[in-house]
């Protein structure tokens, strides 16, 4: 799998090349930040069909990115299956991107990251598990449990089924307003 780092990505935006950048992460998570010239398609509804028979009618490299890399390169398995060779990995995603200090857009509204949810939400069932096994009945302990279990599984394969759930709930599929096709570039001020 071809990769590129933000820098390098940024570096050809700058000189003016027509990058087609393909965003991967929730509605939520795009109007939050992305790269100006980045297209969103959600890996949770992405149909690598559609979306490789739009990009392969322009030419170039597509770069994919999500927030760290898992989803963005899911998604480049899938665009290659259905025909599309030429996908390149932002490496670091959006996180690596942000921590370069290079330039994102945001949406006036700010929207809770999805790893943050992921925290808030197993902590939260963590917490409540732990109270009610201390204090209800001992049976209540298997929350917690089945929580960490979750996180290891999270850790050591790179999917996260909370972050999955939590993608698909009504507040992040907020439509973000400025996505587009591979067909459509976008114009710059």
């Amino acid at each position: 799998m071809n990769s590129i780092s933000p820098k390098a990505l940024s570096r050809k935006l700058v000189d003016g090349e027509d990058c087609r950048i393909l965003d991967v992460r929730t509605p939520a998570e795009y109007a939050a930040a992305h790269i100006a010239q980045a297209f969103s398609q959600p890996l949770e509804s992405f149909n690598a069909m559609q979306v490789a028979r739009q990009c392969s009618r322009t030419r170039g490299q597509v770069y994919v990115i999500c927030e760290s890399g898992s989803r963005a390169r899911k998604a480049i398995s899938e665009l290659e299956a259905a025909g599309l060779s030429e996908c390149v990995l932002v490496e670091g995603g959006m996180s690596a991107w942000s921590k370069s200090g290079l330039p994102i857009e945001r949406a006036p509204v700010r929207v809770i990251s999805l790893e943050r949810q992921v925290r808030i939400a197993a902590g939260t069932l963590v917490f409540t598990g732990t109270l009610l096994g201390a204090f209800l009945h001992p049976a209540f302990l298997v929350i917690p449990g089945f929580v960490g279990a979750g996180l290891v599984f999270a850790g050591i394969s790179d999917i996260c089924g909370m972050a999955m759930l939590l993608a698909r709930m009504p507040w992040n599929q907020r439509t973000p307003s400025s996505s587009s096709t591979c067909n459509r570039r976008r114009e710059t001020a």
